[in-house]
């Protein structure tokens, strides 16, 4: 049997309710400003980004970067533990609001989910033991790189096909530190702040920067589709940076200072 064609009215307002639906879905702002609580996720096993105290409470940069955040917004914080290959899923099943963990912008990654302007920055390099000889790549070859699945060390790494790097992944940082502190790894690829926790960690295996892979600008991660919740983040991102708090928290856990270009 022929279906009658819908008249123009009855087109008119399927689309007005298709349209109504994907609003109300994709305005996150006001879902979190209603909720009065904003769920972030971050890794708490990426010192000194996130990690737990001697009391197990939440600290790190990243940790109080979020803290003042949801201060600021006057929201409570649900904290989502997460992991580096997990982050950007929970924004995208909604079991997070947005990503607060060392997450750097990435072409890959704009693909599937949306940045905010940086808030800070990742030094991202291949770290050996101090008594390991490695100056450049070449020296990498035949050595064994310990990296976090799913980070952008892994997927850079990945890429350098023409190096003939032999890579051992592991499922976090917590993990891949571990193996380092225990000597199951002479060399791992993550930022140069865990590299130089490594030592601190076992005095007699430290560890140092040795080649780096890029610098990355750390941003805040926010499903696809919701430009009010990125543009209210980058007016609190930029009023933080001029006031020096986000540079005051980066150096209380990382030791030096954000780029200047970021803080001017």
């Amino acid at each position: 049997m022929m279906k009658r064609p819908l008249s123009a009215a009855a087109v008119a307002m399927t689309c007005m309710v298709a349209l109504g639906t994907t609003a109300a879905h994709a305005d996150l702002l006001d879902d979190i400003m209603k909720a009065k609580k904003i769920r972030i996720a971050t890794d708490m096993a990426i010192p000194p980004s996130g990690m737990m105290d001697a009391n197990l409470k939440p600290t790190g940069s990243d940790v109080e970067t979020a803290q003042l955040l949801a201060k600021d917004l006057g929201l409570e914080l649900e904290f989502i533990q997460t992991t580096g290959a997990t982050r950007i899923p929970n924004v995208q099943t909604n079991k997070a609001d947005i990503i607060i963990s060392t997450l750097s912008v990435t072409s890959e990654r704009a693909k599937v989910i949306d940045f905010t302007k940086a808030y800070a920055a990742l030094q991202s390099v291949v770290g050996c033991l101090k008594t390991v000889e490695a100056k450049g790549w070449d020296d990498l070859k035949g050595k064994t790189i310990a990296v976090s699945r799913g980070t952008t060390q892994d997927t850079e790494l990945t890429n350098m096909k023409d190096r003939n790097l032999t890579l051992a992944r592991f499922d976090d940082d917590a993990t891949m530190v571990t193996a380092a502190v225990s000597g199951q790894a002479d060399c791992v690829a993550t930022s140069a702040t865990i590299v130089n926790q490594i030592g601190v960690k076992n005095p007699a295996r430290a560890f140092e920067p040795k080649v780096l892979i890029r610098t990355f600008d750390l941003a805040i991660g926010v499903r696809k589709g919701e430009p009010r919740l990125v543009e209210k983040l980058n007016e609190w991102i930029s009023t933080n940076l001029k006031n020096g708090k986000l540079n005051e928290i980066y150096k209380k856990f990382h030791g030096s200072e954000l780029p200047q270009e970021m803080r001017s």
